[in-house]
């Protein structure tokens, strides 16, 4: 008995697992920018109740009000539509192909000059509790860049060096890692890493909570 139970409610996952909406991601660029629903829906021009309800799914978003939405959250509506090919709901909504992944870099406050590194997610969603990425650091050119103050906030951050070497500073101490090495830290301790060679550098990272305004 209990096996035929447990059999009827795995052919079909979909209904046992919340599948990511567009409203899910809004919310949390949302949060991310530091923006109430008040204000975003006064940005939108729509109410506050009606957001409250596209972000929890329970009702439609017309083209118009997201591109409005975007505009207010400083993200292309697009981005909200990842390009996917998968043949069931799951794969669809859960599996990220190579060449499908969507730029992180274009949400943040500021360039990708200004950082010195590059990100693509890697997660199907932003919607959820830590999410991961792809980071690349361009080759160091003529002089080795700056070392910048570190960032500060609440969270954790895992990394793994996929190529290249990589200048992690925690607190007052500058760590070397190389390909293969792995770090994990809470972002309490003021961190920041860069690229110090004629070669690009990538890492995977995982991280919480989103964080978009750099």
């Amino acid at each position: 008995m209990t096996d035929k139970h447990n059999s009827r409610r795995s052919s079909n996952p979909s209904k046992e697992m919340q599948i990511p909406t567009v409203g899910d991601e809004i919310r949390t660029v949302r949060k991310a920018r530091g923006m109430t629903l008040k204000v975003l829906s006064e940005q939108a021009s729509c109410s506050a109740a009606y957001l409250s309800r596209i972000e929890r799914g329970e009702a439609r978003i017309s083209i118009d009000l997201l591109t409005t939405i975007g505009e207010a959250l400083n993200v292309d509506p697009k981005w909200f539509f990842p390009t996917r090919s998968g043949a069931g709901i799951l794969e669809n909504s859960f599996v990220v192909r190579a060449d499908a992944r969507r730029p992180l870099s274009n949400l943040y406050t500021r360039s990708a000059d200004e950082l010195g590194f590059k990100d693509q997610l890697l997660s199907s969603s932003l919607a959820g509790n830590c999410y991961m990425m792809m980071t690349r650091f361009p080759p160091a050119t003529e002089k080795t860049p700056e070392a910048l103050d570190g960032f500060v906030y609440e969270g954790e951050q895992h990394g793994v060096v996929i190529t290249g070497q990589i200048e992690l500073t925690l607190g007052n101490e500058a760590i070397l890692l190389n390909i293969g090495d792995s770090f994990s830290y809470p972002t309490e301790i003021p961190h920041r890493l860069r690229n110090t060679r004629e070669e690009e550098a990538v890492l995977i990272f995982t991280m919480t909570p989103v964080r978009i305004s750099w």
